[in-house]
């Protein structure tokens, strides 16, 4: 991945969108896909128990996942796994800044976002390089974060959730499931373009698992063109996944396959952007899946 100025193909975002990031440069992509790496530095990840929580070990798989070509490179500090507890920006910083550091000088090209709903922590990510943040509430848990965002202009994952970690899967309820999660993206987009964030920095993500049953899981998915038509990326965060559990029965260390099945699934219907925890892995489904597109093999 690199961070230049001209505009986007087709596949830099799955809509002809760019992605604007800070300081109002495009994210291009050197393939008709994207790739965020999944870099936990959490003691209770649901998917590596804590592996890679010491800053060193942290700091080891993010280059590991960088080699591997993940595009952007996502540090979470704080677990959104459902019935996580809600972590202080303090702790959450002392596990994301040395892994910050290094980054800066070990692989100085990397793009980085951090997975956080907090303001405090939202400022100082990106004053030490951080050019994306990706908060799974909207600015909901805490308004002031969107204060940052207007003042710093970063990319911007914009997801849809209901409730917090800890309550957010206690009987989720929708009377219509696509149509709350439409009518969510129309209002969040208005407000944060209102306050001042320009469009082209935020990426939509449905929330696959958050606040949402297997049912509500599988609507969503079987309806991509529903957010492709706000003209925005698409980002899927369905990496290892409980959905494939309710499924296939599957425990988090027996969903690498499907995962990586429903990644070029989804990309062949329009999602660019595709957050993993195997990035090596997910490039060769998507390379299949971009190889095998019509697009790719004109008839002469």
């Amino acid at each position: 991945m690199r961070i230049g100025t001209s505009s986007n193909e087709r596949g830099a975002s799955g809509t002809g969108a760019p992605w604007l990031v800070s300081g109002g440069r495009a994210l291009t992509a050197s393939a008709p896909f994207g790739v965020m790496g999944i870099v936990n530095l959490t003691p209770d990840s649901f998917y590596d128990g804590g592996l890679h929580a010491v800053p060193h070990a942290g700091l080891a798989h993010a280059l590991r996942l960088h080699a591997q070509g993940a595009d952007i490179l996502d540090l979470g500090a704080e677990s959104s796994r459902p019935g996580a507890a809600e972590l202080s920006p303090a702790e959450e910083l002392a596990r994301l800044l040395p892994v910050l550091a290094g980054l800066r000088q070990r692989a100085p090209g990397a793009v980085v976002s951090v997975d956080t709903y907090h303001a405090a922590t939202a400022v100082a990510a990106l004053e030490q390089g951080a050019v994306i943040i990706n908060d799974i509430s909207a600015c909901a848990f805490e308004p002031e974060l969107l204060d940052v965002l207007v003042q710093y202009k970063p990319g911007y994952v914009l997801m849809h959730s209901r409730g917090r970690p800890e309550n957010m899967q206690r009987d989720p309820r929708y009377d219509d499931v696509r149509r709350d999660v439409l009518e969510f993206f129309e209002r969040q987009l208005a407000r944060l373009t209102a306050a001042g964030l320009p469009e082209n920095r935020i990426v939509l993500d449905p929330g696959i698992g958050f606040g949402k049953t297997l049912e509500h899981n599988l609507a969503l998915l079987s309806h991509p063109e529903d957010w492709l038509a706000f003209g925005r990326p698409v980002l899927m965060g369905l990496s290892m996944k409980s959905v494939f559990g309710g499924l296939l029965g599957l425990p988090p260390s027996a969903r690498g396959a499907v995962t990586q099945t429903a990644t070029a699934l989804l990309w062949s219907r329009g999602v660019f952007w595709h957050r993993v925890h195997d990035v090596a892995a997910a490039r060769r489904s998507l390379a299949v899946a971009a190889a095998f597109s019509p697009d790719s093999c004109p008839i002469e």
